[in-house]
């Protein structure tokens, strides 16, 4: 079988009993980022193999692991933090696993999403989580949030951060916004204000950025 294994999107004691129960049984764990899941697997003493899965060869290594899985072998997919498929190249190996009636298993934890939208103090009874921001095109992308009546979560990296948030100020000036930063790490960080408020805040940020957004 597969499993979908949530990991730590930054504190590495941020995973489950099952999760790493799990990781030590299988097989084979099927990682984006060896070199991240690299430090989970030695802080808990877990020696199972590691076979990368990423954009660049998940045609490949798709056939290769749904081949194992249906000579017997247990697989289990991680993201390089947080819950596979969210902004990673996991759909296509749960949806082919599907296609060859594999039984596919979740195994829920960490989300930057959903620990950004909590701790926002914005409304979270209605979401829509719309990945990360196009680089090109932030206008008409910002135009269509606009008309939306309830919270927008977005990632958005700290190299383009500055230049996002000009484009808010200039379509919707009186947005809530939070910006939550290096969550769970040790510089976790939660910047709240109206756009114009965020921007001058945003002179120096490191790190992953996850954007709130209610207008």
């Amino acid at each position: 079988m597969l499993y979908i294994i949530s990991t730590p999107i930054g504190n590495l004691e941020d995973i489950t009993y099952r999760a790493v129960r799990i990781l030590k049984e299988v097989d084979l764990i099927a990682a984006e980022d060896t070199r991240q899941t690299s430090k989970l697997k030695q802080k808990y003493n877990i020696s199972t193999k590691t076979s990368s899965y990423n954009d660049q060869n998940k045609k490949f290594k798709t056939k290769k692991f749904i081949h194992e899985i249906k000579k017997g072998q247990n697989i289990a997919l991680v993201s390089d933090s947080g819950t596979p498929l969210i902004s990673d190249p996991g759909f296509y190996l749960v949806r082919e696993a599907i296609k060859n009636n594999i039984k596919v298993i979740p195994v829920p934890g960490p989300s930057s999403t959903l620990a950004a939208l909590v701790g926002s103090g914005l409304p979270c009874h209605h979401f829509t989580f719309l990945g990360f921001v196009p680089k090109k095109g932030k206008s008409n992308f910002f135009k269509k949030i606009k008309k939306y009546e309830h919270t927008v979560i977005l990632f958005e990296s700290p190299h383009r951060i500055k230049k996002t948030l000009k484009t808010m100020q200039s379509i919707m000036p009186n947005a809530d916004v939070v910006l939550a930063r290096e969550l769970t790490k040790k510089f976790e960080e939660f910047i709240r204000g109206k756009p114009q408020q965020i921007l001058h805040n945003a002179e120096i940020l490191k790190g992953e950025i996850v954007l709130v957004i209610n207008l």
